[in-house]
């Protein structure tokens, strides 16, 4: 997984609440699909004014939006094709759950500010009309936005670390590889019944 530090980008409002996995990535039948077309392919394809259609935005890499994102199907793909457009922080009031731990297993920093800052930094992204980048810094848990401001926000220690070092489930539970390791050793010695003939190639 690639690591999650700083970054600085354009900031795409997309102030809606409810927005579902199907509307973020529809329902393919490819075997091989292009999640970078896939994303919000149906609003990209029907509005033309659609927010990642206009010109500021395509390059965006911050989306903003309102309340419950991601809710309806656990499909990852909802955020496969956020990584495939180079989308790495979703700033929204809040998240469906799922959705949300699929983001921090793909290297995307979900955000969800507080009630005092919510309306002012959605205000600021919208004013500002991709004319500026914001910067999300996750080692000062702060977003310094073009005015000068900077707004604190909150992630649980062990989503943080995961994030700053890319690790994934996977990449966690090697941290332990030395004490994985011991424990089979301990375990070979104390139940040699329980091991199988792989284990002692």
């Amino acid at each position: 997984m690639r690591p999650f530090e700083t970054l600085t980008g354009i900031a795409a409002p997309l102030l809606a609440d409810d927005i579902n996995t199907d509307q973020i990535t529809p329902v393919h039948r490819s075997l091989h699909p292009d999640y970078k077309a896939l994303l919000f392919a149906r609003a990209r394809e029907e509005d033309p004014d659609f927010v990642l259609n206009r010109p500021q935005f395509r390059a965006a890499q911050i989306l903003v939006t309102g309340r419950n994102f991601g809710c309806g199907s656990s499909r990852e793909a909802a955020v496969w094709a956020m990584v495939a457009n180079g989308l790495r922080c979703i700033v929204a009031r809040s998240f469906a759950d799922i959705y949300r731990e699929n983001c921090l297993k793909n290297g995307v920093l979900p955000i969800v500010l507080g009630e005092g800052e919510r309306a002012a930094f959605e205000a600021l992204v919208v004013k500002t009309d991709g004319a500026a980048p914001f910067t999300v810094d996750l080692h000062e848990q702060r977003i310094h936005c073009p005015d000068g401001t900077a707004i604190a926000f909150e992630i649980a220690a062990a989503d943080r670390m995961a994030l700053i070092e890319g690790l994934d489930d996977i990449g966690l539970t090697m941290k332990h590889e030395g004490d994985i390791r011991q424990w089979e050793q301990r375990t070979a010695g104390a139940r040699p019944w329980q091991q199988t003939l792989a284990d002692h190639r």
